[in-house]
C-alpha cells in the first residue's frame, strides 16, 4: 500500500510539473532539436521577444579578499539564451557557439 502511494506521488509530481526541459521543441509540423543552428531557431520561432548573453569564461577567489588567488576557467564558448512567448508559454532557447543546446519550456 505504502509503494503504491509513493508511485501515485510521483507520478502526480511528474505531470504536474510548471517547467519542462528538453532537447527537442515542436513547432508545428517542424522539430527544433539540440544541435540546430542559430539560423534554424529563426526560421521557425522568429524573432526572439529578448536576449541574453554569457560568456565562457568564470572567475572565483580562492582565498578570501586579502592576497586571494584569481581562477579564471573556460568550460566552453560564449552561449546565449533567446526568450520567446508563443501559445501561453515561456520559451527558452540556450545557444552555445551558435548551436541549440537546451529548450526550456514554462507554463504560467
Amino acid at each position: 500500500m505504502r509503494m503504491r502511494w509513493i508511485v501515485a506521488l510521483l507520478v502526480w509530481i511528474a505531470c504536474s510539473a510548471a517547467a519542462w526541459a528538453s532537447s527537442t521543441l515542436r513547432v508545428g509540423s517542424e522539430v527544433l532539436v539540440a544541435g540546430d543552428s542559430r539560423a534554424r531557431v529563426t526560421e521557425l520561432l522568429g524573432k526572439p521577444a529578448s536576449k541574453s548573453r554569457h560568456r565562457g569564461a568564470r572567475s572565483g577567489h580562492g582565498r578570501g579578499r586579502r592576497g586571494g588567488v584569481r581562477v579564471i576557467t573556460r568550460d566552453s564558448g560564449a552561449s546565449e539564451q533567446w526568450h520567446y512567448l508563443r501559445d501561453g508559454q515561456a520559451i527558452t532557447v540556450t545557444l552555445v557557439d551558435g548551436k541549440v543546446s537546451h529548450i526550456d519550456e514554462r507554463r504560467p
